[in-house]
């Protein structure tokens, strides 16, 4: 049996409108899973700087920073800020053993502070200070 001669063939108005939220939904939804792929290597980028920064804090003590007991505080450019702390652990003679930590930070909205921070650790041998 054939279809009657006035029947129509094609789609809906109805399933037109729903093929184009069905597209719609699946664009916002590919959008947003980019939008945090590029604020993510953002994030990525950021943090590596800021370890480049750090490391080259860390290194420098010993190297033009004498090792003692104090902290400095300074800002390296593009919002990126440092802070050196450096405390006496143990003395031995004329030798101390000094804490040091290596904060660096940045501007990042991401964060409830407003700012994303890595802060590096380690040990430095140096002379007792002399009052």
């Amino acid at each position: 049996m054939s279809a009657p001669a006035d029947a129509e063939s094609g789609f809906t108005l109805i399933e037109v409108l729903i093929a184009f939220i069905i597209v719609a939904f699946s664009l916002g939804v590919l959008y947003e899973g980019m939008l945090d792929g590029v604020g993510a290597t953002h994030r990525a980028n950021a943090e590596h700087e800021a370890l480049s920064r750090a490391q080259s804090h860390m290194a420098a003590i010993g190297h033009g920073m004498r090792p003692g007991s104090y902290a400095q505080s300074g800002e390296d450019g593009s919002g990126f800020a440092w802070h050196v702390v450096m405390t006496p652990r143990e003395v031995s003679g004329s030798l101390v053993l000094y804490h040091v930590a290596v904060t660096e930070s940045w501007p990042d909205p991401l964060t409830a502070s407003g700012r994303g921070s890595i802060t590096l650790t380690s040990l430095r041998l140096g002379k007792a200070e002399t009052p």
